[in-house]
């Protein structure tokens, strides 16, 4: 007697991507900026960016869009590194400031934040309004040396990111660091009117 062999079949079983879009990232009520900006950075469409841009309207963040794209804004500090305004500072710690805020993002020994703890900074969402003093026509009655001055104590006084987001502000350099184009915020705000403010 003769067997045959029974055929096997062997069945392939193919995945398939679920078409679920990823959850979306809720950020804390009052965000700092630079959460905002990160996550806006991160979407990939422009609509996801202007929709997440809509979800987190604040005027902080219209403040800074308006200085960083308006051409008509004329920033009344020098461009550039924020240097050091104590010379203790400056021979205790090296580097400007800018640099120094560079090496406190990435969690290195810096001189801000030295005299603050984590409770005594501010946030550009509070500090916002006291921005005029730094552009054209804001406030004609400070002189220079007072002008950087107050704006080294407040970058001092920020979160080390928000303050870089402020220096690369002042010198409208926004999109070197983050995916936000002046097209995309137009979109999300058209409620901003561009120029004819200097």
């Amino acid at each position: 007697m003769t067997t045959t062999p029974k055929k096997t079949t062997k069945t392939r079983t193919v995945r398939t991507r679920s078409s679920e879009p990823k959850p979306e990232i809720d950020l804390p009520a009052n965000p700092f900026m630079f959460e905002v900006f990160e996550l806006v950075s991160k979407q990939k469409t422009k609509q996801k960016k202007v929709e997440t841009l809509r979800k987190y309207d604040h005027q902080s963040l219209r403040s800074i869009f308006i200085w960083n794209f308006d051409e008509s804004v004329i920033s009344m500090l020098p461009e550039g590194n924020v240097p050091y305004a104590d010379a203790n500072d400056q021979s205790v710690y090296s580097g400007t400031l800018s640099e120094n805020i560079d090496k406190e993002i990435k969690g290195g020994e810096s001189a801000i934040g030295q005299d603050l703890d984590s409770s005594g900074r501010t946030s550009l969402r509070r500090e916002y309004q006291n921005l005029y003093h730094y552009v054209k026509y804001g406030n004609n009655k400070l002189n220079n040396i007072r002008r950087e001055t107050m704006f080294i104590n407040l970058l001092r006084s920020l979160h080390p990111q928000e303050a870089q987001i402020l220096i690369l502000t002042k010198d409208k350099k926004l999109e070197t660091k983050y995916k936000i184009t002046k097209d995309i915020v137009s979109e999300a705000y058209p409620e901003i009117r561009w120029g004819g403010r200097s």
